[in-house]
């Protein structure tokens, strides 16, 4: 009961004329932000920060928190009209919201991101509220065997239960290791996969860099071969039926949007974790689940619930272990921090004690800020929709400058410029000789997230593997990520088994 007082007293906070309306401003921001091509939350929330100090920190925080909440929604957009994610969180919506899109179901991939996402704000919230300390805890005792046995559970899931040619998804999957592998080492600081001898390469490959260049130059090329450079409008309609229908057919999904929140929630409370991997992981397990998952990366709406409802419950969790043991979730995370120390507020269990108008106020503006977040998502789809209804021969030259600039944006580097074109043309390839795409960028993701891991477990464990199977929650972890991978082999032997009975 203590916990519903300090939350209504929260609601009262969030609620006052100049909180609400920065959350209003802030979600608002915070979707375009989201929608354009390598901005992102994160870019957003630097920008902003200094425009914060006109506010007191309560309203401080719940503005930039909205922008956050935003951002989350906003970077489906351009992943579902465009093919471009509008951050890496939302690269996993783009296997599924892009071919829906392309099929003239743009209508149905958008009010399936906005509903998800809300899905995704509203239980991570709640589980925020309710069981903070706790999961704080558990987060805490992650160490590092126990985060590269959830990579390896990541990539189990692809490879194990993905449905597509196993040889295929474990070469994507290798590619995207060894591009997540160049620049230094992480250990001694050598250079190490400087192709060519190349500068440009010292500060590895940039996420962004990979999938703009894969999901928009490719998707792009596509298109052009596809259409043989005829005049090509895409089918976009959108009414108050096939809204109706697109949220009936969204409800039939909750299974897949609860799941993905929890498992989003979860991975965002992991430190340097985050929103990406949690929308990738949900993706895969989405897949695995599904009756029917040679439809994923073809339009299954299952595809867009899963990867939003993670990705907005994964920015909740990031806010956890900044609040409870100042310890950051995700970059975005870092920078609200950094506000914070700021603004004069210390991070860590006495935040909830010594400032709980500041945490409450935080907590309950979420709330409304995922609210309205999904308001004004929902309103601007018919403009969103006219953007299909342009010729593509209009269409082409704005996705490719949208590329340029958001390749450029992330390092200010004309190196990342050509690399991403030449990512495009390797998509593109990809596709043709249907090699599965998402694999490779899941492991450029996870890549130098499991790397770290391993290396710091095996430099502990003085080389000993067995330090994965020995503690309890990485041994789980291992133990179903190898049964896992031995299910492709399973699957096999039983269909020489039939074949031999005929």
């Amino acid at each position: 009961m203590e916990i519903l007082g300090l939350l209504a007293d929260g609601f009262f906070i969030s609620f006052q004329p100049l909180n609400l309306g920065l959350i209003i401003i802030g979600a608002t921001v915070g979707l375009f932000i989201g929608a354009m091509p390598g901005l992102g939350s994160v870019n957003g929330v630097a920008i902003l920060l200094p425009m914060t100090f006109l506010v007191p920190p309560t309203s401080a925080v719940i503005f930039l928190g909205s922008i956050y909440y935003g951002a989350m929604y906003g970077g489906a957009i351009s992943s579902i009209m465009l093919g471009i994610p509008g951050a890496s969180t939302a690269v996993a919506t783009t296997f599924d919201g892009r071919p829906l899109a392309m099929q003239g179901n743009a209508d149905r991939a958008l009010v399936a991101a906005a509903i998800a996402s809300f899905v995704g704000g509203t239980i991570s919230v709640i589980l925020f509220t309710a069981f903070a300390p706790p999961l704080a805890e558990v987060a805490l005792s992650f160490g590092p065997p126990e985060v590269f046995a959830l990579m390896m559970l990541a990539f189990a899931t692809f490879i194990g239960l993905g449905g597509d040619d196993i040889p295929k998804t474990f070469f994507s999957i290798l590619i995207g290791l060894v591009f997540s592998a160049v620049g230094l080492d992480i250990i001694s600081g050598e250079p190490r996969l400087i192709f060519f001898d190349l500068p440009g390469f010292f500060h590895g490959i940039h996420f962004l860099v990979l999938a703009i260049g894969i999901y928009g130059i490719g998707e792009m090329l596509w298109t052009i071969e596809s259409s043989r450079g005829s005049i090509s409008l895409s089918k976009a309609n959108i009414t108050t039926d096939r809204i109706i229908k697109s949220i009936r057919r969204v409800i039939r999904g909750w299974k897949t949007m609860v799941m993905g929140s929890f498992l989003g929630y979860f991975v965002g409370i992991l430190p340097a974790a985050g929103a990406t991997p949690g929308s990738l992981m949900a993706y895969g397990v989405a897949k695995s689940v599904s009756k029917e998952p040679e439809t994923f990366g073809k339009g299954n709406v299952d595809g867009v619930l899963a990867p939003e409802s993670a990705n907005n419950a994964a920015s909740t969790g990031s806010m956890l272990p900044m609040l409870t043991l100042g310890i950051p979730g995700s970059p975005t995370t870092a920078i609200l921090l950094g506000g914070m120390v700021i603004w004069g507020l210390e991070p860590g269990p006495l935040l909830f004690v010594d400032h709980t108008e500041f945490v409450w106020g935080l907590i309950a503006s979420l709330y409304a800020a995922n609210f309205f977040a999904l308001v004004i998502n929902i309103a601007f789809i018919p403009a969103f929709i006219a953007v299909l209804k342009l010729p593509f021969t209009i269409l082409a030259p704005v996705i490719f400058a949208l590329c340029i600039i958001g390749g450029y944006v992330p390092t200010q580097d004309m190196h990342d410029v050509w690399l991403m074109l030449i990512f495009g043309i390797v998509g593109y390839l990809m596709r043709k000789l249907d090699y599965p795409l998402a694999p490779a960028v899941l492991a450029i993701v996870l890549g130098p997230i499991a790397e770290p891991a391993m290396r710091q477990s095996l430099i502990a464990s003085h080389g000993d593997l067995l330090v994965f199977f020995t503690r309890p929650i990485s041994g789980s972890i291992m133990i179903v990520a190898i049964i896992l991978l031995i299910l492709p082999l399973l699957k096999l032997l039983k269909n020489k088994y039939k074949l031999k009975e005929v």
